[in-house]
């Protein structure tokens, strides 16, 4: 039985068109994998940790090489409670609408927490950073109000790169993307049209996932 996790970044609910995609996926996942569990975390309403004081001493007395304190040590278990919950699944399926060209701050704040040296990348200084997150598959599922796959907009684009390169560092390289767009400059009925072809292509996604 493998463990699914959805990576929820909108706080928008059933208004949020990459929420409706991405519960179109799980569905169709469901179907054709019924024996497997799957698992949301709501970055909206997830309780993670603050990367403060104690966190950031923590990081850099391991890196160093040395002990933690016991307010240091509480801090850092916050952390490794989230990568342990990251890590346990087999795959994962992130849903995200484009906010100022780019991804939700609390899903860089996940991000934030999640890539640790150590946990999810190493470094070598003969072989340089790799990921430790391996062999498992991605479903990303990306809203946009506007418009980005021609050229002239592509530049604008912060969202599906920043997305590609952070899961590609932790060693996430098998990313599978279904993009509805736009789904405000175009207007509610192309919004809609665009919204069925993603949900189309998310189910057929799911067959293969």
């Amino acid at each position: 039985m493998a463990t699914v996790l959805h990576v929820v970044a909108s706080p928008r609910g059933e208004r949020s068109y990459s929420r409706r995609v991405a519960r179109a996926f799980l569905e169709a996942y469901r179907r054709q994998s019924p024996e497997d569990k799957t698992v949301d975390l709501d970055l909206s309403t997830a309780e993670l940790p603050t990367i403060d004081g104690l966190v950031l001493q923590a990081k850099y007395n391991l890196l160093h090489g040395r002990n933690h304190t016991t307010a240091q040590r509480r801090a850092w278990s916050e952390v490794e409670a989230v990568i342990d919950r990251f890590k346990a699944a087999d795959k994962y399926v992130f849903s995200l609408p484009m906010w100022n060209f780019g991804i939700p701050y609390r899903l860089k704040h996940y991000f934030d927490v999640l890539v640790q040296p150590g946990y999810t990348f190493a470094f070598d200084p003969q072989k340089g950073f790799s990921g430790l997150v391996t062999g498992k598959p991605v479903a990303a599922i990306y809203a946009r109000g506007g418009e980005y796959s021609a050229p002239d907009a592509a530049r604008l684009d912060l969202q599906k790169p920043y997305l590609e390169t952070i899961l590609g560092f932790i060693g996430l390289t098998d990313v599978r993307s279904i993009v509805v767009e736009p789904t405000l400059a175009g207007g509610p009925d192309q919004a809609a049209e665009r919204l069925r072809q993603a949900i189309a292509a998310a189910e057929q996604l799911a067959q293969i996932f």
